[in-house]
């Protein structure tokens, strides 16, 4: 699950200055499949948060892959890191990115940095960190 924006050039109905993508947009909200393909949309007013709405456009796409017993996790982009959508995806498991986060930055700052010897930026490489966090709020 993720926002985007779309652009808009004009006076249409329900398009507005979104500071975030500095222009007048709309602000759309989509669910992916695993293969990339769009599973559901919500057109949304260009001046929403990302997470605005969230509640009506995962739930179908959810109900219908437990039927298949097909999704394993749900993914959202850290705009969605809230208790109310964990409770949500709870029962299907989720990975939502975390905001920017100064104690978990310092947790894998070793991470951060590039190895010794390390060939080009054109190799991904790839690490893994676990670890245990609460936060205080």
């Amino acid at each position: 699950m993720d926002s985007s924006v779309s652009p808009t050039h004009g006076d249409q109905e329900g398009t507005a200055w979104n500071g975030h993508f500095d222009c007048t947009c709309y602000h759309p909200l989509f669910v992916f499949n695993q293969f990339g393909m769009l599973e559901r949309c919500a057109l949304r007013h260009g001046n929403v948060h990302s997470a605005d709405g969230w509640q009506d456009v995962p739930d179908p796409v959810i109900a219908r892959c437990a039927k298949c017993d097909l999704m394993r996790f749900f993914p959202a982009d850290a705009a969605y890191a809230s208790p109310a959508i964990y409770a949500r995806l709870e029962a299907v498991g989720y990975a939502i990115l975390l905001p920017a986060n100064a104690v978990l930055r310092e947790k894998i700052v070793h991470r951060l940095t590039r190895p010794v010897g390390r060939p080009s930026l054109t190799k991904v490489k790839r690490f893994f960190e676990d670890f245990h966090y609460q936060a205080q709020s």
